[in-house]
């Protein structure tokens, strides 16, 4: 999930009536299409500020939004606090970085899928149950599908979106981490801090060699909104009415909008076996998120964050 807030959130045990379930769902999918058509519309900026440009712009909204949700405490956070927020930093802007090379190189649909490997590998990472390894089978089956190699493969394209998915893993690691030193969202408001700090020279930079047009800046803006804003408020609240595995499982949708979105608002197409890849991802993903959520809980010595 190309968004900024894509942790491991906490949620509410209490029973959850068929209404509060279905305006959960509403309210994933609804923040899923949205990341995508940021995404989408992010693209169309493209050929006047490069990825580089929009991904700037986009960090400092990310960071406006954050912090305004967040409000950290700055000056009480401790060397221990600063270590998993700088850290996550640079994650978020090599993420969206990567990500977004991707996108211009292979498409959203195969960028997207591909980086949704690092949640996946991570889900994984680990596990000794039959059914998992069936799900690493089948998603490697997949990547091997996605990435065959064709007259017209762009090998530097899949490295990027798979270094994006390598982002993605460590994003929900240092997330784990920094979920146990800082309360709340600041964590994550620090990094977003700190992520558009680090963007500041580079995008003004890139704004000077390339002046943006009207257009390409107001789509650079909206892709912030629309892939930071709404889908970290629309998870926060959607959260609060769904199970924590559900959610993690709806996250599967994310692939198939992506590619939807790309075919619909780019003209992207993908082959039936390319579908049938994503598909494949999707089902993996969704099986492992899903059967983990039955284990048995695991005891431990000392109590772990989220």
């Amino acid at each position: 999930m190309e968004t900024d807030a894509r942790a491991e959130p906490t949620v509410s045990t209490a029973p959850q009536g068929a209404s509060p379930r279905w305006s959960g769902t509403a309210l994933m999918l609804g923040s899923g299409l949205s990341n995508q058509l940021g995404a989408s519309v992010a693209a169309l900026a493209f050929p006047v500020l490069g990825p580089v440009g929009v991904v700037a712009v986009r960090q400092w909204v990310a960071a406006g939004v954050l912090l305004s949700a967040g409000r950290p405490k700055l000056r009480t956070f401790t060397a221990a606090q600063w270590r998993p927020v700088v850290g996550l930093a640079v994650v978020f802007a090599t993420m969206n970085l990567t990500l977004y090379m991707a996108i211009d190189r292979i498409g959203l649909g195969l960028a997207v899928t591909l980086e949704f490997l690092g949640p996946l590998t991570v889900a994984l990472a680990g596990s000794r149950r039959r059914i998992d390894l069936v799900c690493a089978l089948v998603a490697g089956a997949a990547v091997l599908v996605l990435t065959r190699p064709q007259p017209s493969t762009d090998y530097l394209g899949i490295a990027l979106a798979l270094l994006a998915a390598v982002c993605w893993g460590c994003y929900i690691l240092l997330n784990r981490t920094m979920g146990q030193r800082l309360p709340g969202v600041e964590g994550s408001a620090a990094a977003a801090l700190v992520s558009g700090a680090l963007y500041v020279p580079v995008g003004a930079t890139v704004l000077c060699l390339h002046r943006p047009t009207t257009t390409a800046l107001l789509c650079a803006l909206a892709a912030g909104v629309l892939s930071s804003a709404v889908p970290f408020l629309a998870d926060l609240l959607a959260l609060r009415v769904v199970p924590a595995h559900f959610f993690g499982i709806f996250m599967s949708v994310n692939p198939v909008c992506a590619a939807l979105v790309g075919l619909l608002i780019l003209g992207q197409h993908l082959g039936p076996a390319s579908w049938t890849a994503i598909a494949m991802i999707v089902a993996a993903n969704a099986a492992a998120v899903g059967t983990a959520a039955h284990r048995p809980p695991v005891r431990h010595d000392h109590p772990e964050g989220v």
